[in-house]
């Protein structure tokens, strides 16, 4: 058979030198550009503008809510019936309710005798309070620890339970589940649950309490978070500003408006017939939490916030950690409003705005719009329209309108204004696992149900650095925080590290924007998460 020359194979125009392969790519560029390119990058910067002006109205209408709630509301107690529970002498205990306190671990070395510590330390007649210890180690001596912890606790007269399943079916909402099937359970007519880093004050349930005893149509009483680690690195900074704005904004307005808010999952305290009515935890989803509150939401049930009962936590102190974290947080609410859209949708027993609320604000924006406008806008099309000028980013939407968001959610946590150029940068950088998580949700994907439990440190890295501190030879204290070089490596974080600073090269060279300072710093933003070194625990 005669060779065929790959010469017939390849149209005249391409059979090049290699030294014009170049130039036949740019023709090719050329081509393709006006007809393609340009079309598709000017929608998706009508997108992106879209959704960055419903963002923007979203922030504005919850900053008015907030100034009036604050000026003009009133606080949780005047506006329901509020009387403490005072012991009596001639009752005993009896006017007290029987309260339920779950406390799901898994592994939890670090922490195990801080939480149990605390709510055995609750201001509560002993014989009016049942602590649960649930436990889904699977490390046989950490399991023996905790155990050993709850006979301390019950030889010093605690009514406290250590509880184990035989596999760990529905995680946390599995445990939980789990729990409230004891038959002592039925005495109790309500549970508070913290998670193993919690640390509830001893007042804790004399102040939330009331609000269940003297109003019927009250389900979650919710307190705020207070992160005892803020101030460890760099990482935990920047955590606090996202969650402060969360708890002094978001839960506030819900509270207030429409006595709807999405449960945390910890330091709350749920009124069981609630819980019982409205299906019980259920595990479709990696936030039961949220699915228990709209699910009772729906069925009627109004929630509490309240802001000045603060409950001590710890926040990811790894980046891994908190990606794992994030990744959960960002799948599990898209993967719920895929699932529950239409029930809310046809609901009957909430009103209309009630429902447009949890839908559009509680939901659609707040749970998957400000993740994919942050991340698709600032790290994808706006570095793209460097290199097509032919398409323009206005000024508002670039500059004022991101602007004006970023001061409204900096509102939270004013102590760290000065952090606030490196958060803009950082929320960028971690807005990329929150979109990716956000699409596996709505999607259904392989990692949508995955869940990985929060590494807690506990005081272990103090305790460490105290260690190392009095003898600098002995390093094995702190070894096991440390971290190889390549564990670190991020390689998606990276990847956009060298587009973003393609993009603010090119812009360097032949832009007019001066968009290259943005791009610059965040490809250094990039970067540092990319090498794993976003913070430093010790």
């Amino acid at each position: 058979m005669a060779q065929i020359s790959p010469k017939l194979l390849i149209p005249e125009s391409f059979q090049v030198s290699r030294d014009d392969i170049t130039d036949q790519l740019g023709l090719i560029w050329e081509l393709i550009k006006a007809p393609l390119i340009v079309p598709l990058l000017q929608l998706g910067v009508y997108i992106c503008l879209l959704m960055s002006l419903m963002l923007f109205m979203e922030r504005v209408y919850m900053g008015i809510v907030i100034i009036l709630v604050k000026l003009f509301w009133k606080k949780p107690e005047k506006r329901y019936k509020f009387e403490l529970i005072e012991d009596d002498v001639e009752l005993g205990s009896s006017n007290f309710p029987v309260v339920l306190v779950q406390i799901p671990m898994f592994n939890e070395k670090e922490v195990y005798k801080i939480s149990i510590g605390a709510a055995c330390g609750l201001s509560w007649p002993s014989d009016r309070l049942v602590i649960q210890v649930l436990d889904d180690s699977t490390d046989p001596a950490i399991k023996l620890m905790v155990e050993q912890e709850c006979q301390r606790w019950a030889s010093k007269g605690i009514n406290i339970t250590y509880q184990i399943r035989e596999n760990r079916t529905g995680y946390k909402a599995g445990a939980l589940k789990e729990g409230l099937k004891r038959s002592y359970v039925k005495q109790c007519e309500y549970v508070a649950i913290f998670d193993a880093d919690f640390r509830p004050e001893p007042d804790f349930l004399r102040r939330s309490i009331p609000f269940l005893v003297n109003n019927p149509d009250i389900a979650l009483v919710q307190a705020r978070w207070r992160f005892v680690n803020a101030d460890e690195c760099l990482l935990t900074r920047m955590q606090e500003m996202s969650l402060d704005y969360h708890f002094t904004v978001e839960q506030e307005v819900g509270s207030a408006t429409h006595a709807f808010f999405g449960f945390n999952g910890t330091a709350g305290i749920w009124r069981i017939a609630a819980i019982n009515e409205a299906g019980g935890w259920k595990d479709r989803t990696t936030v039961e939490d949220m699915d228990l509150a709209v699910r009772a939401s729906l069925r009627g049930w109004k929630f509490v916030y309240l802001g000045d009962l603060q409950v001590k936590s710890e926040l990811p102190s790894t980046f891994k950690a908190f990606r794992f974290q994030q990744h959960r947080w960002s799948c599990g609410p898209a993967n719920l409003f895929r699932k529950m859209v239409w029930e809310i949708i046809q609901n009957k027993k909430v009103k209309f705005w009630k429902k447009v609320y949890v839908i559009y604000s509680f939901f659609f924006v707040r749970k998957i719009i400000a993740h994919m406008v942050t991340f698709s806008f600032y790290c994808v099309v706006l570095p793209l329209t460097i290199l097509v000028p032919e398409v323009k980013v206005p000024i508002w939407g670039a500059v004022y309108i991101p602007s004006v968001v970023t001061i409204l959610n900096s509102v939270g946590t004013p102590r760290s204004i000065h952090l606030l150029f490196y958060w803009i940068l950082f929320e960028n950088v971690m807005s990329l696992h929150r979109t990716k998580a956000t699409f596996i949700g709505l999607l259904e994907a392989g990692r949508a149900n995955e869940w990985v439990v929060t590494e807690k440190l506990g005081d272990a890295v103090k305790k460490a650095a105290a260690d190392a501190a009095k003898n600098k030879s002995n390093t094995k204290a702190i070894r096991k925080f440390r971290f190889k070089f390549t564990d670190r490596l991020n390689t998606l974080e990276l990847g956009f590290a060298a587009f973003l600073f393609v993009c603010g090269c090119y812009d360097f060279v032949h832009g007019k924007n001066n968009y290259f300072v943005y791009l610059f710093l965040q490809t250094i933003s990039f970067f540092i998460t990319g090498i794993g070194y976003v913070g430093t625990i010790i």
